[in-house]
């Protein structure tokens, strides 16, 4: 058994989706504050961040994954799971088919890498867990059915889980982004979607995004580097929505 980590000691940070937007971002600010961060994702390639690769969709690959990168980082404090795919599709456009990939990355791999992670921070007796979710969880959107049912659950979990976690010394949290610029926000055509004069009608001139602007990925990242670090004590089972004021306007 391994005591919780003291004061002047490094955490050991395991970041899902780390090679791109949010959760690159995630891993670049856990790491700036001195922490120990290995991220794990589907792609690899060059980086400053050690990368161990992951297919998150796939059960055996994902606790590989988890295996490998717990023994690089020779414990865990940390568990942040960011990583998210996003298909287009209604209740009328898409099938049980178009469903399951999404649901495979988006609730059922950071479930997984919770239950995995789990037994590893209850025998330190400390542990954070932050979940990436989004505004889509409690705002329904528009041919967004697989996404919205995947990060509702997702919320759910992280609240279940911080009861079950909590006598342990684990917080478990969620942060709810609203509009990010990462590549998930990119149109076909190779425009942000917040580019877009339908969203700028909308949203800016609408008033529906009080702030005006979608959010940088490092102001999603400083909200988790609070939920997982030692400064946190007290909240867990709470999703902090990082959203510019827009759920406020409904």
């Amino acid at each position: 058994m391994t005591s919780p980590p003291n004061a002047i000691e490094p955490l050991r940070c395991l970041v899902t989706g780390a090679r791109r937007g949010i959760g690159s971002a995630i891993a670049a600010r856990l790491a700036a504050a001195g922490n120990v961060v290995v991220g794990l994702d589907i792609e690899t390639g060059e980086g400053s961040l050690p990368l161990v690769a992951a297919d998150l969709a796939d059960p055996g690959s994902r606790a590989a994954g988890f295996a490998r990168a717990l023994s690089e980082l020779g414990g865990l404090d940390v568990l942040v799971n960011a990583a998210g795919v996003f298909r287009s599709g209604g209740v009328l456009t898409s099938t049980p088919a178009e469903w399951a990939p999404v649901w495979a990355v988006d609730l059922e791999a950071p479930l997984d890498v919770m239950r995995l992670a789990a037994p590893v921070m209850t025998m330190n007796g400390f542990g954070r867990i932050v979940n990436i979710t989004s505004v889509h969880a409690a705002v329904g959107s528009r041919e967004s059915l697989a996404y919205d049912v995947a990060k509702a659950g997702l919320e759910a979990a992280t609240r279940s889980a911080a009861l079950d976690l909590a006598p342990h010394g684990v917080l478990v949290n969620a942060v709810a982004p609203g509009f990010v610029r990462t590549r998930m926000s990119m149109l076909p055509d190779g425009r942000d979607e917040t580019e877009t004069e339908a969203f700028i009608a909308t949203y800016v001139e609408g008033g529906r995004l009080p702030l005006g602007r979608p959010a940088a990925p490092a102001e999603v990242a400083e909200a988790v580097a609070f939920l997982a670090g030692r400064a946190n004590t007290y909240v867990t089972g709470q999703v902090l929505t990082i959203d510019g004021g827009l759920t406020a306007t409904f």
